[in-house]
């Protein structure tokens, strides 16, 4: 039975080219209809849909093996442990990790970095030490380090960008000195599409004895990752973005930092003994991971890594990268629409703001006619006030959408027009 190994039942041999109807088959949710008209899901760095074999894993683990992991003898308990171990070692293998040990299940990667800002940044963060972030981090990746700062006395320092929404590497090295001791910065943004150099990031924060933590929240859908070849210290990522469940996502840490640190909770399972005298912890990654887990959520992500490793990743990025490329040219077409974020390397994200109306209006007309997208802030109010706007429209791809939902977009963007004049 799958939910022993982890692996997906019937999942068909690898794809060598990419074929987009065929890839929306396997996703029930996008034969809906909204008000009548066919589901046009453009709201993927929020969340992205699910595949049916995804759902199909979580529920044969609730009807056929639903058991507490790594306290049982009993044949329910040694099957789900056995599922959930092996969605570890997919993830990091995924992730290119060196051992299973150094991949940390979590909720996602909100917490993914307040356990990496609290565990390791209490520990090795001082009075007078910085902490450097980007000016185009999600608030997940501020927010955490300011509490840092505020209770250790620290300094958080800020990489500027340009007006194409590019990150200074000439400014960031000006950042970086004796009493840098964390650099986070993420992968690619979400209110914006850029791609960062997060290779050269890392050397260089590494030239001056920092530690570096890389959101990958949005790149792990778009982007193959290798963690040794980036010589991160700490990667993180949500499984709901990367096709996976909402709930569950993991910090890679390497292991000799992640041995140095103390538990971020206290509790069942991340310990070896306990007496009201003294309590001596698990050994990785259990150390990290108190309570009873998402053990369905963490199935689930192994079975959505097994689906996109069936996929031909290269096929895949130029793909979107095409179709984020028709999009860019169909919207900015329209005239009137302002692009926010336009570097030269940029994921599937295209976010802007039309002339006289409101994203949120935009948002909810071009709803009206089944398009789903995003309006807001996007958890990115400094990106918005450096760009000099309260908010922007965006509208973000995965591989499951095509040219002609781009073309309904736009055919929604002009009813926009013709509704608010």
């Amino acid at each position: 039975m799958a939910i022993a190994t982890g692996t997906v039942e019937g999942h068909r041999p690898k794809q060598t080219s990419f074929e987009v109807e065929r890839i929306r088959e396997d996703f029930p949710i996008l034969k809906r209809k909204i008000r009548g008209k066919p589901l046009i899901y453009l709201d993927n760095a929020a969340t992205s849909q699910k595949p049916q074999v995804v759902i199909d894993a979580i529920t044969r683990y609730y009807s056929a093996a639903n058991a507490n992991i790594h306290r049982g003898v009993h044949y329910l308990s040694e099957q789900a442990t056995a599922a959930y171990e092996a969605a570890r070692a997919k993830v990091r293998a995924h992730l290119n990790a060196r051992e299973d040990r150094e991949i940390i299940f979590v909720r996602g990667t909100t917490e993914a970095i307040n356990l990496v800002a609290y565990s390791y940044g209490r520990k090795h963060v001082k009075k007078g030490d910085e902490i450097i972030v980007s000016a185009m981090e999600h608030h997940s990746n501020i927010v955490p380090w300011q509490m840092l700062c505020e209770e250790k006395g620290a300094r958080l320092r800020v990489i500027p960008m340009n007006d194409d929404g590019e990150l200074l590497l000439d400014e960031y090295e000006k950042l970086l000195g004796p009493h840098t001791r964390i650099v986070a910065v993420n992968h690619v943004s979400n209110a914006l599409g850029t791609v960062n150099p997060v290779r050269k990031i890392i050397e260089m924060a590494h030239a001056h004895g920092a530690r570096v933590l890389i959101d990958g929240a949005q790149s792990v859908p778009h982007l193959p990752v290798d963690v040794q070849d980036l010589d991160s210290d700490f990667y993180v990522f949500s499984g709901h973005k990367v096709f996976g469940p909402t709930g569950i996502g993991a910090v890679y840490g390497k292991a000799s930092l992640l041995e140095s640190m103390p538990p971020f909770m206290g509790g069942g399972d991340m310990i070896r003994t306990v007496t009201f005298e003294k309590t001596t912890y698990n050994d990785l990654p259990y150390k990290f991971e108190a309570g009873t887990p998402y053990i369905a959520g963490g199935i689930g992500l192994g079975t959505a890594i097994d689906y996109i490793g069936q996929l031909d990743l290269s096929a895949i990025a130029a793909y979107e990268h095409d179709l984020l490329e028709y999009a860019t040219r169909a919207v900015s077409g329209l005239g009137g629409i302002r692009i926010i974020g336009t570097a030269r390397e940029k994921a599937s994200v295209l976010s802007f703001v039309m002339d006289g109306v409101h994203p949120h209006d935009i948002g909810t007309i071009v709803d009206r006619e089944g398009v789903a997208i995003r309006t807001g802030h996007h958890c990115a109010q400094p990106v918005m006030k450096r760009f000099g706007i309260p908010a922007t429209a965006r509208a973000s791809f995965a591989f499951y959408n095509t040219k002609e939902e781009v073309d309904a977009l736009v055919r929604a963007l002009l009813k926009v027009r013709e509704i608010i004049k």
